[in-house]
Formats: structure tokens, C-alpha cells, sequence
């Protein structure tokens, strides 16, 4: 099976609002339909596993054209394409879990999934938390109204500005970031307002309650293709972004994988299709010490 032929994943359309996020993990996570079953032996088993033949991932489908949900329900994008991949050559079935990120990281540590396949971000901090292997590689965007009526083209000129964020994630960090850089610069700072999701981030740009919204640049690039909104200012902080993992076998285990798949021309392939940044090392590895 080729990269444009795999099938796609279909998902429920319930998902959790910000009190319940913030409240518990406990009814938040609404698992998709399962794909095709696997077709090789599991390489892996409980406890390694949540669930036996299963790879059990958490997603935020808020960020086309690397992960979201299509006009049918299905669920899109190069990162579930790459999880498909690797649950295949570890001859697993993977099933999706559409949660906000700020749960991600507690529902790993509480085993309600076994990786965390949203591009989450490296950061030091992090890679004491989980095991991280990095895959890609990002920066920050800000987004801007069609046609960028602020006149917006660094982030300098942000100053003053309202700006949508994911609640959580490493784009409200680097959101604040900014906002005392521009303090710093004797500039006016932001207006931050956080979100559940990128979605309704990017619902209130639409409707022009914020003047901005931050977002990786290949969903900004995408918006800008569509017509939605201008990509004003691209390519701050350029990072990695990583699969996160509790469990160092497993771990282990997809860092073998995307190998295979490299060797293959599977990840090159699938990546230069998405327009997305490849790592720039020749093979991948966990990144980080991992929990203590």
C-alpha cells in the first residue's frame, strides 16, 4: 500500500469544551473508528500497549493540511497518514483520540493513550516528561484577515494587536514571547486570548473578533491557499516538532519504524507531498532523557 492510497480514519464529531478540559480527563476522550486491521503480527504487546493490537493516539484535528477532519467526517492530514504507517509496520491498529491539547500530556501520563501524535513541540522541560522523537520541523505564523488591512509584514508590527491562540500549546507560548519582545521594544504588547483549538481561533479571525491568529506556518500557508486569511509574518521560532510517548519500548519501537520508513522513501515521500520540513538528522532517535 502506497502513502496516497492508505485508508482514511473516520471520527466522532463530539468533542469537550474548555471546562472539561480543565476539570478532569475522565469524559473528554471520544475514540475514532478503527482503521483497517493490521496485517503483520504485533511487534508489541501490553503493558508496552494500552490495548492489545492497537496504537492508540491522541489528535487535535485543528491544523489542515496536517491533521483535521474533512467536509465527510474523515479524519485527514500528514501527521494521521505518518501514524498509520508506523502502526502498520508495527502490525498494530491505530485508533485516534480527538482531544484538546492541553489534556494531552496528563492522558499520556494517565495511559489513556499510548503516543501523542499532534506535532507537539520539543522543549527541554517536555523531554523530562515523555519520550520524545522528533520527526519535523516548524515555526510560527501569524495569521492575519484577507487581505492584511492592519498592514502587518513583521512582528514588530504586531504590537497593540489582538491575537487568537490555542490554549495551551507551544504557539500561546511563543505568542507571549512576542508579546514581551514587544514590551521590550517600548511597544505597545498583545491583547492574547486563548482558545479550546486552533478552530475557534481561527472562527474568531473569521469573524473579525481578533485581529490575528497564531498558527504553525504550514496551516497558515494552507489558509492563505484557500483564500481565508493572509499569512502576514512566517517563520519565527523554527523548531521541531516530536511524537510523545510514556512508554520507552514503544518509543524505541516507532523510532525503528520511522527508520524503515526512511529507508523505504515513505517519510520523504509523504512529507514532500505536504510541503512539510523533514528533521534535518539522518536518522531519528528519542530526544531527551524521558521521565525520571
Amino acid at each position: 500500500m502506497t502513502v496516497s492510497d492508505r485508508p482514511s480514519i473516520p471520527m466522532s464529531d463530539l468533542k469537550p469544551n474548555r471546562r472539561t478540559v480543565l476539570a478532569g480527563l475522565g469524559a473528554m476522550a471520544v475514540p475514532t473508528a478503527l482503521s483497517a486491521p493490521a496485517h503483520a503480527q504485533a511487534k508489541l504487546a501490553p503493558p508496552n500497549l494500552i490495548s492489545a493490537g492497537k496504537m492508540v493516539m491522541s489528535i487535535n484535528p485543528t491544523l489542515p493540511p496536517l491533521q483535521f477532519v474533512d467536509d465527510k467526517g474523515v479524519l485527514q492530514g500528514m501527521r494521521v497518514e505518518l501514524g498509520n504507517e508506523i502502526a502498520k509496520k508495527l502490525g498494530l491498529t491505530p485508533e485516534y483520540i480527538r482531544i484538546e491539547f492541553a489534556a494531552m500530556v496528563p492522558g499520556l501520563a494517565a495511559k489513556r493513550w499510548d503516543m501523542i501524535n499532534t506535532g507537539i513541540f520539543w522543549t527541554e522541560e517536555r523531554s523530562k516528561l515523555m519520550y520524545m522523537v522528533p520527526y519535523e520541523r516548524a515555526a510560527i505564523s501569524f495569521m492575519v484577515s484577507k487581505g492584511n488591512p492592519f498592514n502587518i509584514n513583521k512582528w514588530e508590527d504586531m504590537a497593540g494587536r489582538s491575537v487568537g491562540v490555542e490554549l495551551g500549546g507551544i504557539e500561546e507560548k511563543r505568542t507571549r514571547e512576542v508579546d514581551e519582545m514587544l514590551k521590550k521594544e517600548g511597544k505597545k504588547g498583545l491583547d492574547i486570548r486563548t482558545f479550546n483549538n486552533f478552530s475557534e481561533a481561527f472562527q474568531a479571525l473569521r469573524a473579525r473578533q481578533v485581529d490575528a491568529a497564531t498558527s504553525i506556518d504550514a496551516t497558515a500557508m494552507y489558509w492563505q491557499t484557500r483564500g481565508d486569511f493572509t499569512r502576514a509574518v512566517s517563520g519565527l521560532f523554527p523548531q521541531i516538532a516530536t511524537f510523545a510517548f510514556a512508554n520507552k519500548s514503544l518509543a524505541d519501537a516507532v523510532v525503528g519504524a520511522l527508520n524503515d520508513l526512511r529507508k523505504e522513501g515513505i517519510y520523504d515521500k509523504l512529507f514532500d507531498s505536504y510541503g512539510v520540513l523533514k528533521i534535518e538528522e539522518s536518522t531519528f532517535a528519542i530526544k531527551g532523557p524521558g521521565p525520571a
